[in-house]
């Protein structure tokens, strides 16, 4: 992978990581709307760190995979 492309292979993974964050808070903020509650939005915060850090492990791989080989030769 070349340097442009693992720059904006990180950018990218800026914008997923925040992104996946304020989805999962507004949908936390609209079922606690619809559900009349006041936690949800915790819930779905959570759930937006999980998916952003499941997200960069899977965006990254290919970017690790590619260093350890150059580094092995």
């Amino acid at each position: 992978m070349n340097r442009w492309g693992a720059a904006v292979r990180l950018v990218g993974v800026g914008f997923y990581i925040g992104i996946s964050i304020v989805l999962g808070v507004l949908a936390g903020l609209w079922l606690d709307k619809r559900l009349g509650t006041g936690y949800l939005v915790i819930i779905g915060l959570f759930c937006g760190i999980f998916v952003a850090g499941y997200g960069v492990y899977r965006l990254l791989i290919p970017f690790l995979d590619d260093r350890n080989k150059k580094g092995d030769s």
